[in-house]
């Protein structure tokens, strides 16, 4: 539940930077997760001269909006995210404590031409196929099985 005062809202638009990784946990729930490049462009307002500057960002999806990830999304593929920040934490192998935020994504919309063979790039997911993260302390090993059809 959003507190009134309160708002954790990503909205970015950017190119993948890798093929996405899926993973089935143990409850047979998919996870994936990709790396997205947005960019800017600088300008030095006393010689005119322009610089892009890119930013990495990690994203995270869930369940029947994972499998859509893993199954229409590739490399370089351009890409609108609708998520909400999420800091998690662990322990390395070496006991070091880590942390990393990444956004956990809600909607995509797949952007731009359609491709060779004609398929329309434009296909949104959302809420209607929105699906909940695994508690802390589920499991992230991957489950057997895991081909069922995505029901759209």
């Amino acid at each position: 539940m959003r507190d009134i005062n309160s708002l954790n809202k990503v909205l970015l638009i950017g190119n993948l930077g890798q093929k996405p990784e899926v993973r089935y946990m143990q409850q047979g729930r998919a996870r994936a997760s990709f790396s997205l490049a947005t960019k800017e462009r600088l300008t030095n307002p006393t010689t005119n001269e322009t610089k892009d500057r890119t930013e990495w960002h990690r994203i995270v999806v869930w369940g029947k909006l994972a499998e859509f990830v893993e199954k229409y999304l590739t490399v370089g593929k351009q890409v609108y995210v609708e998520g909400k920040l999420r800091t998690r934490q662990w322990q390395d192998k070496e006991g070091t404590n880590r942390k990393i935020t990444e956004v956990e994504a809600q909607t995509i919309i797949l952007l731009g031409r359609r491709d060779a063979s004609g398929e329309e790039e434009t296909i949104r997911t959302g809420p209607a196929v929105q699906d909940f993260p695994a508690d802390e302390s589920g499991s992230d090993q991957p489950a057997e099985g895991g081909d069922e059809e995505i029901p759209f």
